[in-house]
């Protein structure tokens, strides 16, 4: 198939373009956020599309992930989502600002499915009238790469500061306190400067930068646990790879957390002095910690593996395409993808 999608959430297309269609990215000359392409990614599948060329192209499928894309996709392609074009809307996020009481954006199109990342989000979001279905996050292995032959946390987050309490950034500084903390992504260079100005003791927490993937994964899987606090976030891609590569975690209770990581994996709690004992004891016993990751490996391969990820967004896009307008005016994927909407 052919499969439109914009390149909004870049860990997100990372696993989604390694599928078997080909993948239409739009580009445009200021390469901004309606038109960023490939920026450079390895994806051998997907192909970058001059936004003002989509007409011309025979697409199969377009995967929305903005609200805004509806209105964009009929005036670039000039097919309707969801009436002329197949089309689902990819929902990354949990609900704001209400957790329980926010509509979805696409509540009230029947002709347009949510695919939701994780359980939590589905039942979190008050999906209205919507046909929904999950397809929970797989990413392409890294490999066992721990060593954490350094008494360090790692973390991974973009944007500490703008995102403050949503990724637990305040609760940074008691685990730093430990020991010190590597936090890898974009502008965390501005977290050490933020938590002094906020009455938190920066020290300790170091920044480690926005290194790519080839990079990352080695860097990280040196240092002796992961530390997941984000108190609203669907699931971090990062975490998975973390578990991925063999690393123990310790993590709030929140989310999707207490389903993605098994209770043999690290610490998973809301209880900050458990979390940080939980921090002491994997610092001060590689061993403990070595085990602990080869289990969080064990379920992430099991339960997030990339080519599972594969398999139930073809199953989602075939069974989309395949109930057209001009084929059938219902979204009713094989048993068992159907569930019911959540309000």
């Amino acid at each position: 198939m052919k499969v439109l999608m914009w390149h909004v959430h870049g860990g997100y297309a990372d696993a989604f373009f390694r599928g078997e269609h080909e993948y239409l990215v739009p580009v445009n000359a200021a390469r901004d956020a309606w038109g960023l392409g490939l920026a450079g990614r390895p994806w051998p599948a997907a192909r970058e599309v001059p936004s003002d060329l989509l007409r011309a192209e025979d697409i199969d499928v377009v995967v929305l992930q903005r609200p805004e894309e509806v209105e964009a996709v009929h005036r670039l392609t000039g097919r309707a989502p969801g009436r002329d074009l197949p089309a689902v809307y990819l929902e990354h996020n949990t609900p704001k600002p209400d957790a329980v009481g926010t509509l979805h954006p696409m509540a009230e199109r029947t002709d347009i499915p949510i695919v939701h990342v994780t359980h939590f989000n589905h039942v979190f979001w008050d999906n209205g009238r919507a046909r929904t279905v999950v397809v929970e996050h797989g990413v392409p292995d890294p490999g066992p790469r721990y060593t954490g032959d350094l008494a360090r946390i790692g973390m991974v987050v973009n944007e500490p500061v703008r995102r403050w309490r949503i990724t637990g950034s305040d609760l940074v500084p008691g685990f730093a306190r430990i020991a010190p903390v590597d936090v890898f992504g974009m502008k965390t260079d501005e977290l050490p400067a933020a938590l002094d100005h906020a009455g938190e003791d920066g020290h300790g927490v170091v920044p480690a930068g926005d290194l790519p993937p080839a990079q990352l994964h080695p860097q990280l899987a040196r240092r002796r646990l992961y530390l997941h606090p984000l108190r609203w976030t669907s699931l971090g891609l990062a975490l998975l790879e973390a578990m991925h590569l063999g690393m123990p975690v310790v993590a709030l209770a929140a989310t999707e957390a207490p389903r993605a990581i098994p209770p043999d994996a690290g610490v998973v709690s809301n209880d900050l002095d458990a979390l940080h004992r939980a921090v002491a004891s994997l610092l001060n016993d590689h061993a403990l910690a070595a085990e602990h990751g080869r289990r969080a490996r064990a379920h992430a391969l099991a339960h997030y593996g990339h080519a599972a990820f594969l398999k139930r967004w073809d199953e989602v896009l075939g069974a989309v395409v395949a109930a057209a307008p001009s084929r059938s005016p219902l979204f009713v994927p094989p048993s068992p993808l159907t569930e019911r909407s959540t309000r």
